[in-house]
């Protein structure tokens, strides 16, 4: 089967102008190519091309002020409005530790960086959209009416790439996915074993790659001691009791290249279609919930007692997105989200299939 030509940066930036309404990650699907290559044909045409130096544009967001961050993989939109405060940098891991933007980044993944302004009848919106090497959204960063825009364009200018062609090169999905984990290795009492002797849930990561198992393939088969299979519908039930209980909670959303967390109380949840959504003044939470396949409930020890996390897999198992209760380091976990977790109704079937 042949591969079907990619549309030109015209014909790109005509569907756009024909469809404005539609979410970029959507219309990008639609047109057969990827997020970077949809941003990067407006080169020229209110986009500019800049370098995705991770440490610089971090450092110096915070002089730009209030922003709304978004990070988001295929089912879930996650934004938050806030300052870019208490950064700290590194090659490897950065990281973003406000109060409302809070961010776990590993730059070596942001491949290809725009700076895009768009017109929306008399207004102008501002935003930095960072992609990896397959093109695929990794972070964007979108301006408020009270930004600096002093402070923006000074950031612009110094990260602005001399090659502002309107076509980008990307690599395709399929040769990253060939580098994945596979899902074997460990036996079961291997995993039973290390996962018993975690002290931090930061310890998790660690254990899955000495292991060699994918996140999916481990809470499959650790045991019900440690993980238990719910029914889909209990994100939604979570979503509503949280809300209705004013529970502060952890939801965390990421991709290879950042992760997003937002920690507090929810408090409007709406569902259109299979969409939840959260619609706080400074949290926002799109979740398509026809892409979850499978919902865990995720018991780790910690030197402060178990800690229990809600986890969604997508059809490729992947997480699409993970919540916890609220809780400090050295604080034992909330006694309202253990027992939210523990009742919420579980899979009907005996096997996880």
């Amino acid at each position: 089967m042949h591969q079907r030509e990619k549309p030109s940066p015209e014909r790109i930036r005509r569907a756009r102008e024909d469809s404005p309404k539609i979410r970029d990650r959507d219309l990008a699907g639609q047109l057969g190519i990827s997020e970077a290559e949809l941003s990067a044909a407006h080169c020229g045409f209110g986009t500019v091309r800049i370098e995705p130096r991770v440490n610089v544009v971090l450092t110096a967001l915070e002089a730009v002020g209030e922003v709304m961050a978004l990070t988001s993989n295929d089912s879930a939109v996650h934004e938050k409005i806030g300052i870019y405060d208490k950064v700290l940098t590194g090659n490897h891991h950065a990281m973003v530790l406000g109060n409302d933007i809070d961010l776990r980044i590993f730059p070596k993944v942001w491949a290809h960086g725009f700076a895009v302004e768009t017109r929306e009848g008399g207004e102008i919106r501002r935003s930095l959209q960072f992609f990896d090497a397959a093109g695929e959204a990794v972070h964007k960063v979108h301006l408020r009416p009270s930004s600096n825009l002093c402070a923006y364009q000074r950031l612009t200018d110094e990260l602005q790439s001399s090659n502002q062609e309107p076509i980008v090169s990307v690599k395709t999905r399929s040769a990253e996915n060939e580098a994945k984990i596979p899902d074997q290795a460990a036996t079961i009492d291997d995993l039973r074993e290390h996962w018993s002797q975690l002290t931090d849930v930061h310890q998790f990561f660690g254990m899955l790659k000495t292991l060699n198992l994918r996140r999916r393939r481990a809470v499959r088969m650790v045991g019900q001691d440690y993980a238990w299979l719910l029914d889909n519908a209990a994100i939604g039930g979570m979503f509503h009791r949280v809300a209705e209980d004013e529970m502060p909670i952890m939801c965390f959303v990421g991709n290879p290249g950042c992760i997003q967390i937002h920690s507090g109380p929810i408090k409007l949840v709406r569902q259109i279609g299979p969409c939840i959504n959260v619609l706080d003044a400074t949290f926002h939470l799109h979740l398509r919930t026809q892409h979850i396949r499978e919902v865990w409930a995720v018991r780790k020890p910690t030197r402060d007692g178990h800690v229990t996390s809600l986890e969604a897999y997508g059809a490729d198992g992947n997480m699409i997105i993970q919540f916890f209760g609220t809780r400090r380091e050295g604080e034992p976990e909330r006694d309202d989200w253990r027992l939210l977790t523990e009742n919420l109704p579980r899979f009907t079937n005996s096997t996880a299939a």
